[in-house]
């Protein structure tokens, strides 16, 4: 990445400060114009080995000044065999949506301005969006109007917050400061959460010092639903401090906990109720779709993605709690040299476990308002349906199983080997479809079966990738049937 005739480093106040940033940006926004133009015909997987991403990243460690337009220019040329088409329309492996474009633009902004978030004197602008920014999606999701929000990087530290509320909270009740006192001869906290929770939730145990041992596993129904009866049961005559993790949107099936249900079950025992809702909370957003998460404005904490089904570029998460003094007293900092309450506004260090951090409120703020709720509620059921397409078209052929009733975005999928070994013939299916390069879907295990698991996430995907990507894994399925041992 060496250059010949590095640029001299530009001196605070010089007057040429900006145009030091012409050639660098400029070839930035030419290589990102370049690549999303290209995303609808390039192969969705990677194209490089790791051995050549090193080949072409790794070297001496640079000893002098380079053009920064040369090693933006070089960065790319890099790298680019190396990234996943996430963004583009054919991209179903994980639950990652794309980013819309005044989204990304704004996350562009977000860097340019190069803003702390942490508090309002330092960010007034950043503070005041982001206090806009969570009223809005607090609105779409049909939570509370008094519920604190806290701008975090994703599902993980949004349940990480919203478990740190609760056990601030429940501990509270039971006469114990744990911001002071610690853990330790604390009375113990139990946690009621179904066996299909997602592994974020036993990892922020794990971070609060709570450890996975303090959970109890709540039997599911076939889709992956909580059984709220057994809830019940399970609550009955439990004393002391619980909390009960709901779920809304399995990883897998897309299943909804009837979370109203749970909520009057839980509160009954005085419980603490959060909500992992990570993408199927979302569904608020849509009247078609609302009922399934009837009852979820009862839970006393949310935790939601925005780089999932708001399509806002990574790092972008939002925690929600109906008890702001809990939340804030969890996550709150104070000290001589940070101006607290500059502005009469919120200070966003008291509801997230950052300090120095991103304006992450810019791509949120510029994704609602560029869609609105109506294209918010448009692009969650347009992906719901191209879901039900996939399933519908998929199953249709003989040697293939959808395994989940599809709710939401997800789409369980087995492939039926004429010897029985379905799960070596998903396996084999799922492999060549990673290969094969017209779309990307990642393999799970559910309910102990192999099965490739298909996640419309993006507002770019249409009919037409849904046509080209059942051709492609039907193709694959078909190949990968000729080479199986007669």
């Amino acid at each position: 990445m060496g250059d010949t005739q590095p640029k001299v480093p530009v001196e605070a106040g010089d007057a040429t400060h900006g145009s030091a940033f012409d050639g660098p940006l400029g070839e930035a926004y030419r290589q990102a114009l370049t690549h999303l133009a290209g995303l609808s015909h390039r192969p969705v997987g990677v194209r490089a080995t790791p051995a050549q991403l090193r080949e072409a990243l790794a070297g001496p460690l640079p000893e002098e000044p380079s053009d920064p337009q040369h090693v933006v220019t070089a960065l790319v040329e890099a790298c680019e065999p190396g990234v996943v088409a996430t963004a583009g329309g054919r991209f179903f492996g994980f639950v990652i949506g794309g980013a819309t474009p005044a989204a990304l633009a704004a996350d562009w902004m977000t860097s340019a301005w190069d803003q702390n978030a942490a508090m309002y004197a330092a960010a007034p602008a950043a503070a005041v969006v982001e206090e806009v920014a969570g009223t809005w999606a607090a609105q779409l999701l049909g939570l509370p109007s008094e519920a604190s929000a806290g701008f975090v990087t994703g599902g993980q530290m949004a349940n990480f917050a919203g478990l740190a509320a609760a056990r601030h909270e429940v501990l509270q009740r039971a006469g114990w400061n744990v911001e002071t006192e610690g853990l330790a001869g604390a009375p113990p906290i139990r946690i009621m959460a179904s066996d299909g929770r997602h592994e974020t939730i036993d990892r922020a145990l794990r971070f609060l010092g709570l450890g996975t041992s303090a959970v109890t596993s709540v039997p599911t129904d076939a889709q992956g639903r909580m059984d709220h009866a057994a809830l019940g049961r399970m609550l009955a005559g439990e004393r002391g401090p619980l909390i009960v993790c709901a779920q809304v949107g399995n990883v897998n099936s897309g299943a909804i906990d009837q979370v109203g249900e749970i909520c009057q079950i839980a509160h009954d025992a005085g419980a603490w109720v959060h909500v992992d809702g990570a993408f199927g909370l979302w569904a608020s957003a849509s009247p078609r779709l609302r009922s399934l998460v009837a009852g979820v404005e009862l839970a006393d904490s949310w935790a939601v993605d925005c780089h999932k089904w708001l399509n806002v570029p990574y790092d972008s998460g939002l925690v929600f709690c109906a008890h702001p003094e809990a939340h804030s007293a969890a996550m709150g900092i104070r000290a001589a040299y940070l101006p607290h309450g500059a502005g009469s506004t919120r200070d966003s260090l008291d509801f997230n476990p950052e300090l120095s951090r991103r304006a992450r409120g810019f791509a949120v703020y510029a994704a609602i308002a560029a869609l609105g709720r109506q294209g918010i509620a448009d692009l969650v059921e347009r992906c719901c349906h191209h879901a039900r397409t996939f399933a519908d078209r998929l199953s249709a052929h003989e040697r293939v199983e959808v395994l989940n009733d599809v709710v939401l975005n997800q789409v369980l999928v087995r492939f039926l080997a004429a010897d029985g070994d379905h799960d070596g013939y998903t396996r084999s299916v799922l492999r060549r479809v990673q290969e094969e390069g017209t779309s990307w879907m990642g393999g799970t295990t559910w309910r102990g079966q192999a099965a490739m698991r298909i996640s419309v996430s993006s507002w770019v995907t249409d009919e037409a990738d849904v046509d080209r990507t059942v051709q492609a894994v039907l193709q694959c399925a078909a190949a990968a049937d000729h080479d199986r041992p007669q």
